[in-house]
């Protein structure tokens, strides 16, 4: 699958194993969602544009760099937000602007609740956090909704993802990189990627 990039690194594996087991208690899954999210994130920000500058150290001038893009994090809530504090210790300047979609239960399509999003955009990259990239309809109206707004250069991140849902996205939008920390093996009957962790949201605010 072009522009889809599950990782290979062993901590991205060893953090999602632990992840996803049904003993990891709501804070220590908080901890690895925060994880997980900044060493995807220094993945999916390899191929940031970068500009000039000279610095005084100690002993001299540096020729440095500093990053030119100006980045947006668009958690979808609500399972989206446990990944902004680690994208934030990254990227601590980049702005967060708060999507709100839920699935209907019935239909398994997203529903938007909310949008925060100004008139016009301020930033040149944005980056779409949420951990399961399922049904991949809250990713497809996301995406659809940054477009509209003016952000052509979008990623996704995310920690699991099913084949159903890469597909739907990378179908509507073939230009969005997905990267994610696995790709499970499929959707059960109700929009659940399997064998997955259970529900992001509820497994991080201790709510299931």
């Amino acid at each position: 699958m072009s522009n889809v990039f599950a990782s290979k690194h062993p901590l991205v594996a060893h953090k999602l194993s632990i992840l996803r087991a049904t003993s990891t208690e709501p804070q220590k899954f908080r901890e690895l969602v925060k994880e997980l999210a900044a060493l995807l994130t220094y993945e999916a920000t390899a191929d940031l544009v970068l500009k000039p500058r000279k610095v005084n150290t100690p002993l001299g001038t540096a020729q440095a760099y500093e990053v030119e893009d100006e980045i947006g994090l668009v958690p979808i809530l609500r399972a989206g937000l446990g990944m902004v504090e680690g994208v934030w210790e990254l990227l601590p300047s980049a702005e967060v602007w708060h999507i709100g979609l839920y699935r209907d239960e019935k239909t398994l399509k997203p529903v938007q609740y909310y949008n925060k999003l100004p008139v016009l955009p301020r930033v040149s990259m944005c980056l779409i956090l949420d951990p399961m990239l399922a049904t991949g309809g809250s990713a497809t109206a996301t995406v659809d909704l940054l477009k509209q707004w003016g952000v052509k250069n979008i990623r996704f991140v995310g920690l699991i993802g099913a084949p159903e849902g890469i597909q739907a996205l990378q179908s509507a939008h073939p230009d969005v990189p997905i990267h994610l920390a696995a790709i499970d093996e499929r959707l059960n009957e109700v929009g659940y990627i399997v064998p997955g962790l259970g529900d992001a949201g509820d497994r991080q605010f201790g709510t299931g």
